[in-house]
């Protein structure tokens, strides 16, 4: 058994991608993400694999300031190529702020790490993964109407982005910061509003695509227009739209919020996993 860090994206990509394509919704973000790093778009990523006689056991992956992400392959030897995992981070000092997995995954790691580093784990979000391959083409819409986000909207969607931070408790993103990413979601046609009577109510982005899928994220409406079905029926839309591209899409939710979990389900979308993420701060 042998723990390989990966410098070249492309040798990466050749060993993970027959593993993410066995279970594509499920390792969703850890595919998108490697088509972000295939693509340029994030700096010294970390890379590796845990592999025996040319099997791969285990992935990870992680761009900063984003979690660790960690995907293993047979739950037989899933104590095994923890310990050699983190042996391995350690000695080459990599610097983890938080992880993220599969419930079963994540938790074992933070025990281990908890032992070994003495950092103090915190459970940072408790999500659903939700798939949809068909729309319930019944569902009663909201009125309004969905379009592309264009440059006119980008001061609105840059407001949003940190309300919908504020929301989901995730550190704010810094204004220069948020501008950029959302003039390129928008130059990307990646950003889909709920326009009704000629106001904007609601958005969703699409994000990460894969082979046959693609991930439904940023949904968010303001206080003043929630309860009125708007989030619902622009995940609908948009996911709609989405499908005429992709075999599926995936989404995840915040499974304390009852309430979004429950709108996802009246589309149509159904559960397929959970996943946490995990950070370390220290005691």
């Amino acid at each position: 058994m042998e723990f390989r860090r990966y410098q070249d994206v492309q040798k990466f990509a050749l060993k993970a991608e027959p593993v993410l394509g066995k279970r594509e919704d499920v390792y969703s973000l850890f595919f998108g993400v490697l088509q972000a790093i295939k693509a340029g778009r994030y700096e010294k990523p970390f890379m590796a694999t845990i592999e025996e006689e040319g099997q791969v056991l285990a992935l990870f992956q992680m761009t900063y300031p984003h979690p660790l992400n960690l995907i293993f392959t047979d739950e037989s030897r899933l104590e095994e190529c923890m310990d050699l995992l983190i042996r391995n981070l350690l000695e080459l000092k990599i610097e983890i702020s938080s992880i993220i997995g599969l419930k079963p995954w994540a938790f074992l790691f933070s025990k281990k790490w908890e032992v070994k580093t003495s950092v103090y784990p915190q459970l940072m979000m408790d999500q659903g993964l939700y798939r949809l391959d068909n729309i319930d083409e019944t569902l009663e819409h909201s009125p309004g109407s969905w379009r592309l986000a264009n440059t006119d909207d980008c001061s609105l969607i840059e407001m949003w982005f940190n309300l919908f931070e504020e929301d989901a408790g995730l550190p704010l993103t810094a204004v220069e910061d948020v501008k950029k990413r959302v003039a390129s979601f928008v130059a990307e046609q990646e950003v889909f509003l709920w326009e009704d009577n000629g106001k904007v109510v609601s958005m969703m982005k699409k994000a990460r695509p894969t082979n046959h899928g693609v991930t439904v994220s940023l949904v968010f409406t303001p206080k003043e227009e929630r309860k009125k079905g708007y989030a619902r029926t622009m995940v609908a839309a948009g996911t709609k739209e989405l499908l005429k591209k992709y075999d599926f899409c995936v989404l995840y939710t915040d499974l304390m919020n009852p309430t979004a979990n429950k709108i996802y389900q009246e589309i149509g979308y159904k559960r397929i996993a959970d996943s946490i993420q995990i950070g370390f701060s220290l005691k």
